[in-house]
């Protein structure tokens, strides 16, 4: 499971320095841009409709994994603002948390204990 948390750590750091040099160089109104974009109904906005379903599921496993609870619903819209700058290190947390038991890191308080 090591490699697989350095991969994902990895993928934290490009993103994050994308994203820096991308502020840096153009700020951070991206709104105007990944709406325009779907707006003029091009492969760009079809992209940024898909990332934006793909956001919404992330936010949603993230707060039905943590239980609905007040703060899962406050994780979730991190977690949809957040994307993979959110997703990333959270995952490598969790996994790290649960010794890389896939099942306790992908259903947190929804795991039901069951004997055969």
């Amino acid at each position: 499971m090591k490699p697989f948390y350095l991969f994902l750590m990895l993928l934290w750091g490009a993103l994050a320095f994308y994203t820096g040099y991308v502020v840096l160089h153009h700020g951070l109104n991206l709104f105007p841009d990944f709406f325009g974009d779907m707006a003029e109904w091009t492969w760009p906005g079809q992209f940024n409709l898909d990332f934006a379903m793909m956001l919404f599921l992330s936010a949603s496993w993230t707060v039905w994994r943590n239980g609905f609870v007040p703060g899962a619903w406050a994780l979730g819209l991190v977690a949809f603002f957040g994307g993979a700058g959110f997703l990333l290190p959270y995952l490598t947390y969790l996994a790290w948390k649960h010794d890389g038991d896939t099942g306790a890191v992908l259903l947190g308080r929804n795991i039901r204990e069951t004997t055969i």
